[in-house]
């Protein structure tokens, strides 16, 4: 008898600990959620009132307070599509090299993985700096919109090819198996099997890509310029939206209507990229 309440009483205390665990999960869930919505909340009352056809598809005028945003679109788009376009297969070659060519147990691929992760930390002003030096100055692309989009690639390849690897060696062995018993040749079994197992990983890989390009602001300054006109090529200098929202809230008096109307596009642009996103990653898996 009394063994059994000294159970019990343990079965209590585990229970009131589990509670405890879980209530705090679920309160900072909560918090998170609140300081998420009221950002929300407080960009579109006032950003959604700014928007219209004239202000996507007319020029800046007047420092930004007055016009649209249309070349800071365009920019923004070149740079991150441009970005995005080199990256991808990038980070693809990169883990499908360190995942099937090499040894798992290899130094050199630990010392490449532990060089991934850091790079992946480094502050995106350093990466400005080293695309300004290597992109602007020493291959001579000037400020432009080819020199932010490499400088771009520099800083989204570490976290794509992280994701690329983990996917990768999420693939079940036994496809590995199955494939070398039926003598397919590597090639096959990447193009096979690999790639569209891991290609649901690679898309959302992709997607971190994008926000994190979306989203810079840092790097570009030192990079694709800052000038607000329409771009005829990637070797002109253009201004991102990031980089138009920092100038507007914080050079341009008068400028934080414009500037929440320009956060308002710039998350619907990335819930938009993240609706595109997730419908691919169930094409695939249906396909799969």
């Amino acid at each position: 008898m009394h063994n059994k309440g000294v159970a019990d009483s343990s079965i209590v205390a585990f229970d009131w600990k589990e509670v405890l665990v879980t209530s705090s999960v679920w309160g900072i869930c909560g918090l998170v959620l609140l300081s998420f919505s009221f950002i929300l909340f407080d960009i579109f009352s006032h950003g959604l009132s700014v928007l219209s056809w004239d202000f996507l598809l007319q020029d800046v005028r007047a420092s930004g307070r007055e016009g649209g945003i249309a070349p800071v679109l365009v920019s923004t788009l070149m740079i991150v599509a441009s970005a995005i376009a080199i990256a991808f297969p990038l980070s693809i070659g990169t883990a499908l090299f360190l995942v099937e060519f090499m040894p798992s147990d290899s130094r050199t691929v630990r010392w490449i993985e532990n060089s991934i992760d850091v790079l992946a930390s480094v502050p995106s002003i350093v990466f400005g700096l080293f695309g300004n030096a290597l992109f602007c100055d020493f291959l001579g692309f000037g400020y432009s919109l080819l020199s932010g989009s490499l400088t771009l690639v520099c800083m989204i390849l570490p976290f794509m090819i992280k994701v690329a690897i983990d996917n990768l060696r999420a693939v079940p062995q036994e496809y590995r198996y199955a494939g070398s018993a039926l003598a397919l040749s590597k090639a096959v079994q990447i193009r096979s099997i690999f790639i569209p197992y891991a290609m649901e990983g690679f898309i959302a890989g992709a997607l971190l890509g994008i926000a994190r390009a979306l989203a810079e602001t840092a790097a570009l300054l030192f990079t694709s310029g800052y000038v607000s006109r329409m771009p005829e090529s990637m070797m002109d200098s253009g201004r991102t939206i990031s980089i138009h929202i920092y100038d507007l809230s914080m050079n341009v008096s008068g400028g934080d209507t414009a500037a929440y109307g320009s956060a308002t596009i710039l998350i619907l642009m990335l819930l938009l990229i993240n609706m595109v996103v997730i419908g691919l990653g169930r094409m695939t898996r249906v396909g799969r």
